[in-house]
């Protein structure tokens, strides 16, 4: 049964990273109109960085899909992990109102 809910919980976990790696490609959820101004800035900057969005947008589809699978799930944190601790230190700096989602992600 444990070994149940923490299957069920990867595999949605690879499908939110798969979706997040996606639309750095594909461009299908808007940018929400709400968001600080200083959030809107760095995001601009590192639009500049022409290879750094495909880059992180492939770690985590990467990242995803071996997290979905139980063999390869210690490597899917390791290629997950730098991903995720810029999106925890962006939500603390930068947006703390995101934090608790960040955090729970």
């Amino acid at each position: 049964m444990k070994n149940k809910i923490l299957d069920i919980i990867s595999f949605i976990f690879s499908l939110l990273l798969i979706n997040g790696g996606l639309n750095k490609f594909l461009n299908y959820m808007p940018i929400p109109e709400d968001l600080p101004s200083e959030l809107l800035k760095d995001n601009t900057a590192l639009m500049e960085i022409e290879w750094l969005i495909p880059l992180v947008g492939l770690a985590e589809i990467v990242g995803g899909i071996l997290i979905a699978f139980p063999k390869t799930r210690a490597l899917g944190a390791l290629v997950i992990f730098p991903v995720m601790v810029g999106v925890l230190l962006t939500h603390i700096f930068v947006a703390p109102s995101g934090f608790p989602i960040a955090l729970v992600i």
